[in-house]
């Protein structure tokens, strides 16, 4: 089936029952057993659960993978992935990322024993200067967040493949309609399936799909054992968001990348941060292993912190809120906001800045997005 196909149909059948074509909802924590010792297919919710089987099989489906497994939260799903290491274990993480992820991993996984190195892959040489011989995973997202940098995934899973270590990237903020790591060679494609997979901002979510039926045992039995998977009703919820995945980020596309030609012209405006546009230094990277730019990007205002002010306090349209993907337009100050849990000099070095402004562009119409961008910024 094709793409859209897979949105619609993709872990879906009616029910046996009744007929229902949707999913139904099943709240139940627990089911009975066929017999003594014969339990059926699910015998406890946290274990699994028929909602979320239908979420579950639609995810891997649309990424190309064997199993697809659905978490509480965005940060579940990174946890659970970062439990596949034990003390003693090296891992590689690219150095611009999203705050959260940041936090998690230098003041959670390092505590656990685990060894950390941050370095900048955007040449994919770099890895193997890095690595060690304890190395186990290596950590990636493309585009990253707030930046919008790249990253050769394909280069990148070879190096990993040759060295025996598992490679993941987050695919936030692309989604699998736009780019598909596992079939670039990575490992692990991970989601915040609260932005773009859900699409409307009314649940969090997490999402991992693996290529590897072994790699899958490990995760599935993580996934039991920590006890994150999502609730079935947040399941029914990013599964009817999921139908409308390629008409959204269609949208989410042609408007982002509108604003973005707009804001490079304007006077205000010091560098826009998109991978579409034909400025981005790895413009060419992007419509080698992407098909779409996606709809959240960056960009840099001349005045600093003030014109930073400024602006995030005057728009109308763009609501001044954390997180992306949904119908809505968001704008957001990662200084202050999605990235201020990273030290300052951090933030610095990797070049988050007060002057970096980052937005999620709605399907809303472009010329109402455009007109009140042009209202604030004046």
């Amino acid at each position: 089936m094709k793409f859209a196909t897979q949105c619609v149909h993709a872990g879906v059948h009616p029910d046996a029952e009744h007929g229902a074509v949707m999913p139904p909802l099943y709240l139940s924590s627990t089911y009975s057993f066929a017999d003594f010792g014969k339990p059926r297919r699910f015998d406890y919710s946290r274990s699994g659960n028929p909602t979320r089987q239908a979420l579950e099989d639609a995810l891997a489906a649309l990424e190309g993978g064997v199993r697809g497994f659905a978490y509480a939260t965005g940060m579940a799903a990174e946890s659970a992935t970062l439990a596949l290491l034990s003390a003693g274990d090296h891992l590689v993480v690219h150095d611009d990322l999203y705050g959260g992820t940041y936090r998690l991993i230098t003041s959670v996984t390092a505590r656990m024993g685990v060894q950390v190195d941050f370095a900048d892959l955007r040449d994919p040489a770099a890895l193997v200067k890095v690595l060690k011989p304890n190395t186990k995973m290596v950590w990636l997202e493309s585009p990253t967040n707030p930046l919008m940098n790249l990253l050769d995934l394909a280069a990148l899973a070879t190096t990993c493949k040759a060295k025996g270590v598992l490679s993941v990237c987050d695919n936030t903020f692309l989604s699998p309609f736009f780019q598909r790591p596992l079939d670039l060679g990575i490992d692990i494609a991970l989601h915040s399936t609260t932005k773009y997979i859900n699409g409307h901002s009314d649940v969090v979510g997490g999402g991992v799909v693996v290529k590897d039926a072994q790699l899958a045992e490990r995760i599935g039995f993580l996934q039991n054992a920590l006890g994150v998977p999502q609730a079935p009703h947040d399941c029914y919820l990013v599964m009817r968001g999921l139908k409308t995945l390629p008409l959204r980020m269609k949208a989410h596309h042609d408007n982002a990348v509108r604003l973005a030609r707009w804001l490079e012209r304007h006077p205000a405006v010091s560098q826009v941060l998109h991978p579409w546009l034909e400025s981005h230094p790895q413009h060419a990277l992007a419509k080698r292993q992407m098909t779409g730019g996606g709809g959240t990007f960056s960009f840099r205002l001349k005045g600093g912190n003030e014109a930073a002010r400024r602006l995030l306090t005057s728009t109308k349209l763009f609501v001044l809120a954390e997180s992306l993907g949904g119908v809505e337009s968001l704008i957001e100050h990662p200084w202050t906001m999605t990235h201020v849990s990273m030290p300052e000099e951090v933030r610095r070095r990797v070049g988050i800045t007060e002057d970096l402004i980052r937005i999620s562009v709605g399907i809303e119409d472009a010329e109402d997005l455009e007109a009140d961008l042009a209202q604030a910024l004046r």
